[in-house]
């Protein structure tokens, strides 16, 4: 999920792990043991009932299959270099997040039509206002008035709300088929134009206008100065495991997904809550780099992870989606009810009055930590 970032090898997340293969024999890293141990999990299990503290155990491999990839996918992002590095890293979280959709929709037991719709739009409350409220939260109550690039910033959100308003509000609009759903010609059209912002977007981060994604001071390749790249050795046994964590990660959630759905059923929340869960899992990782960034005063680095998260989880995630619609069971409803909408709309007025001062403050990260429990609260209690 750095891979949405201006450049993954400067994540806290990153230099974590890169502290922990300095510090750790390769067979000893939890990143390579976790995999191994889920995929040994699912072909013991494959085609059974699991039992309840089977299907616990799987839920923790499959959260920790997915921390791996992650991880795995940032070190062969970091030896690539950019801008190769930012889109393997994003088609890696793409295909966790896809597969979460997808193996949930086919085998969930309810209308599972608005799960994509859900979950992508989960994914973007949260990092709008949860990444980003708690990144300006931590941030500012650490270091007073930490500052950012307003202009590069700026960017990011105007693509977000771009991207999410092409997929996500205007199904809600169209005659052309009933519902908030798109007709095939508009699903393609939205596809194309969703790739090609992100595309656009990665190209101006990493390579036209980099340096307006910097820490503020910061000159060019100093971003580069934070953690070495791996070795060969290291870049193969990393890309052989996430490999093998996309496996476990495929495979665990179809396992898993009668007692996600069950679980959420249990607690008395609405199905759409199912893609919050997900939206949760696939961010995860992000958001622990984001609110690391800041507080050691980085707090370009977490807009740059918050706001990229969101728009890889519009710009790859739908256009992937909508290929696979064609084999889908049920249609594949996009448009944003009219709560979400008002949500949307709130989080896209904050968000810019957030990015114009450049600077952070207390008090807008509560605001923005605020709409996401309205969101929260509002997806438990519609």
């Amino acid at each position: 999920m750095g891979a949405r970032a201006v450049t993954p090898r400067a994540t806290p997340w990153t230099a974590y792990t890169a502290h922990m293969r300095r510090t750790r024999p390769a067979w000893l890293q939890w990143t390579l043991i976790v995999p191994v141990l889920a995929c040994v999990l699912l072909a013991v299990t494959w085609g059974s009932e699991p039992s309840t503290p089977v299907l616990v155990v799987g839920g923790l491999l499959l959260v920790g299959a997915v921390l791996a990839a992650v991880h795995h996918a940032e070190v062969v992002a970091h030896k690539v270099g950019e801008p190769f590095g930012s889109l393997v890293l994003a088609v890696a979280v793409t295909v966790i997040e896809v597969a979460l959709i997808v193996t949930l929709m086919l085998s969930g037991k309810g209308d599972t039509a608005t799960l994509a719709r859900d979950t992508v739009f989960s994914a973007v409350m949260i990092t709008m206002n949860g990444i980003v409220g708690a990144s300006l939260l931590v941030g500012a109550s650490r270091h007073h008035l930490p500052q950012f690039n307003p202009e590069g910033t700026g960017s990011a959100v105007a693509t977000v709300v771009t991207l999410a308003a092409l997929t996500l509000v205007l199904p809600t609009f169209t005659t052309s088929e009933p519902g908030p759903v798109f007709s095939p010609a508009q699903l393609v059209f939205a596809a194309i134009a969703s790739l090609f912002l992100y595309g656009t977007f990665v190209f101006t981060q990493t390579v036209r206008h980099r340096d307006f994604f910097l820490p503020v001071g910061a000159s060019l390749g100093a971003e580069d100065e934070h953690a070495a790249p791996p070795t060969a050795k290291a870049t193969w046994l990393s890309l052989i495991a996430l490999l093998v964590s996309l496996v476990a990660v495929v495979g665990l959630t179809k396992t898993e997904s009668p007692a996600i759905e069950a679980g959420v059923a249990f607690v008395g929340f609405p199905q759409s809550f199912v893609g919050v869960v997900i939206a949760v899992m696939v961010l995860l990782p992000e958001s622990i780099a984001a609110v690391s960034a800041a507080r050691v005063n980085r707090m370009q680095t977490s807009l740059n992870l918050a706001y990229g998260s969101a728009m890889a989880s519009i710009g790859l995630t739908i256009p992937t989606l909508a290929v696979l619609s064609f084999w889908l069971p049920t249609p594949l409803v996009l448009g944003l009810e009219p709560v979400q909408l008002v949500l949307f709309a709130l989080s896209v007025v904050i968000a810019l009055l957030t990015v114009a001062p450049g600077r952070a403050k207390t008090l807008q990260g509560w605001v923005h930590l605020s709409i996401l429990a309205a969101f929260v609260f509002l997806s438990v209690r519609p």
